[in-house]
């Protein structure tokens, strides 16, 4: 699901609890009465749909809040878009996503940058994890992972390149 800014909501659960006005921010409940979930939003007209977040997302991230003010996130500086590969490439090459980041813009001095990424490339793989869109990716730009170097697939063309990015922590 995603917020009002366009940011991906990760491990959210749909629901057909009751949830109105004011209601956010209360604990979905399960049979019984163990949290699994913070309610978060309702589809208006959407006869009574409504959605929580995940209470192991939820613990994460008040976690953070209580320790530092806020969520951190590394950074390798890209900006990208989601793009369907060619099926040939993907049965040549074995990929496990028939879909990569398609880079439009790569930060000059950048860790991306630094490690020989360049616009057009298509990345299709971050540390060991494939990587279909800008969602995959962001997910896995943890704050645990900033100074620590993660091998990057990528196509270039035709050809499967590796590269090694070391994400930064991102600026505040």
């Amino acid at each position: 699901m995603r917020s009002r800014s366009g940011r991906l909501i990760d491990g959210v659960i749909q629901t057909d609890a009751a949830l109105n006005p004011g209601n956010s921010g209360g604990p979905l409940v399960d049979s019984r009465g163990n949290v699994v979930g913070v309610n978060t939003a309702t589809i208006v007209g959407a006869q009574g749909i409504c959605f929580a977040i995940g209470a192991d997302t939820a613990e994460f991230v008040a976690s953070r809040l209580i320790r530092d003010g806020r969520v951190r996130r590394s950074y390798i500086g890209v900006m990208g878009q989601g793009v369907a590969l060619h099926r040939r490439l993907v049965r040549y090459y074995d990929l496990p996503a028939e879909s990569g980041l398609l880079l439009l813009n790569v930060v000059q001095g950048s860790p991306a940058q630094r490690a020989g990424l360049r616009e057009h490339d298509v990345i299709v793989g971050f540390a060991g994890h494939a990587i279909g869109g800008v969602d995959e990716l962001h997910r896995l730009l943890t704050e645990e992972r900033s100074g620590v170097p993660c091998p990057v697939e990528a196509i270039r063309g035709t050809e499967l390149l590796k590269f090694v990015v070391k994400p930064q922590p991102r600026a505040e």
